[in-house]
């Protein structure tokens, strides 16, 4: 698949973004680009980092960064593909880290702020 760096790394275990800010933010699900490891929050998080990347800098593909999920989504076609390539590791998030997460940054009334 063109436009995927098997070799890229993740940034790491957390939303990038949701990490940087002040206060940091939360998420509900991961996801990896896989043209250079950016790992950003879902869609249906608050502030759907990983998109906001794709429009950022064409990075087109993501993978699932949760335990368990190896599927990956074009943004481009809008096409999910149940699997591709292997990825430099780690292959997901910590499995003791919560979804959502951090559990210490998550409120009471989380399922009030997701997008659907």
């Amino acid at each position: 698949m063109d436009g995927i760096d098997p070799e890229a790394r993740p940034s790491g275990t957390g939303c990038a973004e949701c990490e940087a800010a002040n206060p940091p933010g939360w998420w509900f699900h991961l996801r990896r680009c896989a043209h250079c490891g950016h790992v950003g929050c879902c869609d249906s998080s608050p502030m759907q980092h990983a998109t906001a990347h794709f429009a950022e800098t064409g990075h087109r593909f993501v993978r699932s960064f949760e335990p368990g999920e190896a599927w990956f989504w074009d943004y481009s076609e809008k096409t999910l593909y149940e699997a591709g390539p292997a990825l430099a590791g780690p292959e997901n998030h910590p499995a003791d880290q919560t979804a959502p997460g951090p559990a210490d940054r998550v409120p009471a009334d989380w399922g009030q702020h997701l997008h659907t």
